[in-house]
């Protein structure tokens, strides 16, 4: 009885442990150096026209650096997606403190409006739930501001870190944004020698980091071998019906 609690405890431990990010080490210099300098230029930026530094605003953008340099191939990092989503929850934010006066309430009614909002629109971006809260709970400074936090800083600072995105991951020779699949790329992914976990780790090592790991990875093309499979088993027979 005890082997076997101790093994189940040993286990559950063992899924808590992180797995190693599978992505290269330049990549990694690269994304840290881009967050620095992203980070450092926006402050910069927003300080020159503003006359000051919103300290308020530090987190949610530190937050969006991490996705646009350290992970530019996710939906969640794409330049419409920071603009957009941080300049919503912005928007819902502030008009939710405006009619909601309990700020337990309006955190919970604006942060479900933000998601809500950013799933229709396509803009999903995590930090900007940071964003609704800031505008809810942001104090004096921001309900002085009313709407226009929404414009400076919140839009301001979102446009100069997606633009230093693109001029950085630019020279860095990493594909960003990274937009939806066209027709004029490959349709049909041919396969010469099949493919081990220990290949897809180390496929994933050799770039930038991916939201996946091998084992997603494989499940994914399982799945899509099983699609593929029952595709063809369904063409004869849609052939002999016509």
């Amino acid at each position: 009885m005890f082997t076997s609690l101790f093994t189940v405890a040993r286990t559950f431990c063992a899924r808590l442990w992180p797995h190693p990010l599978p992505v290269a080490k330049r990549q990694r210099v690269t994304a840290s150096v881009g967050a620095g300098l992203g980070l450092l230029l926006t402050s910069l930026v927003s300080h020159a026209l503003l006359g000051e530094v919103n300290l308020w605003f530090v987190a949610p953008m530190g937050a969006s650096a991490v996705l646009l340099f350290g992970l530019p191939s996710s939906p969640l990092a794409q330049p419409w997606s920071i603009v957009g989503g941080n300049g919503l929850a912005a928007a819902i934010g502030v008009t939710v403190a405006q009619w909601v006066s309990d700020p337990a309430v309006a955190c919970g009614v604006a942060a479900g409006l933000t998601l809500l909002a950013m799933y229709q629109l396509r803009c999903l971006h995590p930090p900007s739930g940071a964003i609704a809260l800031t505008a809810v709970l942001g104090g004096d400074g921001v309900q002085q501001l009313g709407y226009h936090f929404v414009v400076t800083p919140v839009l301001l600072n979102s446009l100069c870190l997606a633009l230093l995105a693109l001029l950085f991951n630019a020279i860095a020779g990493r594909r960003y944004p990274h937009s939806a699949a066209t027709e004029s790329q490959p349709q049909h992914i041919a396969l010469a020698v099949p493919i081990t976990r220990d290949d897809l780790h180390q496929a994933l090592e050799s770039g930038e980091l991916l939201d996946i790991d091998e084992a997603d990875v494989q499940l994914l093309l399982q799945r899509a071998e099983a699609i593929a499979l029952r595709r063809q088993q369904a063409t004869p027979t849609l052939t002999r019906a016509r």
